[in-house]
């Protein structure tokens, strides 16, 4: 059997960059909760928000270490298994990469020491400065690479042209080499459907890097252990989270009404819509797709719902797959299958997070154990949300890599009345676009890409063994300094002192040393701040932190 080399280089970049985003989404979210945890911190200067804001950080550092190793290796993909794609997106993408490493990664990485290991090496002020620069670091270098990849599905601001070399066309095999090149950088950037892509990039990271805090939080929760610290972060997370459901699903929305007008084959390939019809078009909740046949098997639908959420009017037609050339519609059974994976994940969730809203007011937050450990999974489908979605964007936009132009959307670009009669439109004569067939390198072999999968696979095998171990092994460890009687006492203050001048054991490790040096312990010195009405942070009034409570008991820790 003849072996694909464009089949398997898809899959080989399929499998890296999937690997790579568990960890750009996850470290994005949870920069976000560790500057509210630090805000927290510098609010109350309570050596208790510290500590906690310092175990967030390790995990995140430890998932950043992961980004950055697997990462790199994309950007070699480019040019060893699609060297042709890169040539045409090269002005493009050249200039989007570096405002990612100009304006982002430096800016990311060189404060990332500082968050990390600049506890007791600066002031409060320069290391909470520092966070805010990694967390606004990894939230600009993500706008730069869901520009470049908006631009692939909707280009604006560039003009395909043919490449000159010393002076003159440039042809390989009688073919014209081709590329776009930039005409209007900022028309470039806020192409059509980049604003929306990286707001629903920006909720899905919120909601992972929230249910990743809320999945360590009930295990420790259910386990009776550091209570404080996890019911503390618990209530935080969950808040976070419920915004980021409860928004996923109005950007989300927005974000396929762009794919409606700009990508017509793509929402009939993720809606399962084969036949374009008369009247009003059905949404198709289940089904299996069938290719050969162009029909959608086991079909259960809702009529007319499809025009009324693309149109507003349930008697409006909505295009499908059958006013597109065969050799342009794209396999339909991925992109149907993994949009609907991304809805039912974001439904769980959100369903989730309203029940856990619901108890977290009757004050039965903590108490109800089911629910906790559907929290303590919870993270598995806001993974698959993250990357369902990924699959679906990435897979409806086939047979292209880079989206062509059509006349009926260059038109509604200009005059939206034209997105109302897509039904009849002729989607006949795309141009400008690069077909995924026609991107990968020409001299590269079946025989080399199966060869470097399989290393990829053995090392990317091994790297998650190593994330998995060393969070497990952080995570089992704990945090400390959070009011754990069984934890080891926190180190001593520093010698010197902060950014403010403070003597010994001053600055920023001065209640840290306060505490110490009244021999007190971090539950002693919680147990005297809450008392007289503080105490609804301590399950049964300090009894949980003992090794006698019980967490079904923790009824306070909701808050009543």
């Amino acid at each position: 059997m003849e072996l694909d080399v464009v089949l398997l280089s898809r899959i080989q970049f399929a499998f890296t960059v999937m690997f790579h985003y568990l960890f750009p989404p996850l470290t994005i979210g949870l920069a976000v909760l560790i500057v509210i945890f630090e805000s927290i911190w510098m609010w109350k200067r309570d050596p208790f928000w510290l500590n906690l804001t310092k175990f967030w950080v390790i995990l995140f550092a430890v998932s950043f270490a992961m980004g950055v190793a697997s990462g790199i290796v994309l950007e070699f993909e480019f040019g060893t298994n699609w060297a042709t794609y890169s040539r045409f997106v090269g002005d493009v993408f050249g200039s989007a990469l570096a405002a990612e490493g100009i304006f982002a990664f430096f800016l990311e990485s060189g404060f990332l020491a500082v968050l990390v290991f600049g506890w007791n090496r600066v002031g409060p002020k320069v290391h909470y400065f520092s966070t805010w620069m990694v967390c606004l670091g990894a939230i600009f270098s993500s706008i730069w690479i869901v520009v470049a990849n908006s631009w692939q599905q909707t280009p604006a601001g560039s003009e395909v042209r043919q490449v000159v070399r010393d002076g003159e066309p440039w042809y390989v095999e009688g073919e014209p080499v081709m590329r776009a090149e930039i005409v209007n950088f900022w028309e470039m950037v806020f192409n059509p459907s980049s604003i929306d892509r990286i707001l629903h990039v920006w909720i899905g990271a919120l909601i992972l890097g929230s249910f990743f805090v809320m999945s360590i939080c009930a295990w420790y929760i259910l386990r009776n252990r550091h209570m404080l610290f996890a019911t503390r972060s618990f209530r935080i997370a969950l808040v976070t989270g419920t915004i980021g459901v409860l928004a996923a699903p109005l950007s989300g929305h927005s974000s396929v009404m762009v794919v409606a007008q700009e990508q017509p084959a793509k929402l009939a390939a993720l809606e399962g819509h084969y036949e374009t019809g008369d009247g009003g078009s059905s949404y198709a909740l289940l089904g299996i797709p069938n290719d050969r046949e162009q029909r959608l098997d086991l079909a259960v639908r809702v009529p007319k719902l499809l025009s009324l959420l693309v149109y507003m009017d349930p008697d409006r037609p909505v295009a499908g797959l059958d006013r597109f050339p065969p050799e342009d519609r794209p396999r339909t059974l991925i992109p149907f299958v993994s949009f609907r994976l991304m809805v039912a994940s974001g439904l769980f969730m959100l369903g989730l997070c309203l029940y856990a809203l619901w108890q977290w007011r009757r004050g039965r937050l903590f108490t109800r154990r089911k629910m906790l450990w559907l929290f303590v999974i919870a993270v598995l489908p806001a993974y698959v949300a993250n990357h369902a979605g990924w699959v679906a964007a990435e897979t409806g936009r086939q047979p292209w890599i880079v989206y062509p132009a059509y006349e009926p959307v260059h038109a509604a670009r200009q005059d939206a009345s034209v997105f109302l009669d897509y039904a009849t439109a002729d989607f006949s004569s795309p141009r400008d676009g690069l077909r995924v067939a026609d991107a990968v390198s020409r001299a590269v072999t079946a025989e080399m890409v199966v060869a470097s999968m399989v290393m990829f696979v053995l090392i990317y095998g091994l790297l998650f063994m190593v994330w998995i171990y060393v969070l497990d092994r952080k995570i089992r460890t704990g945090p400390t300094g959070v009011g754990d009687p069984d934890e080891p006492s926190p180190p001593a203050a520093p010698p010197t002192g902060g950014d403010e001048g403070e003597g010994p054991a001053g600055g920023f490790y001065a209640p840290s040393a306060d505490l110490h040096g009244g021999g007190r312990s971090y539950t002693d010195a919680h147990e005297a701040v809450e008392e007289g009405g503080g105490g609804d942070e301590r399950p049964n009034g300090g009894a949980a932190n003992k090794p006698s409570a019980r967490p079904t008991d923790a009824r306070e820790e909701s808050g009543s």
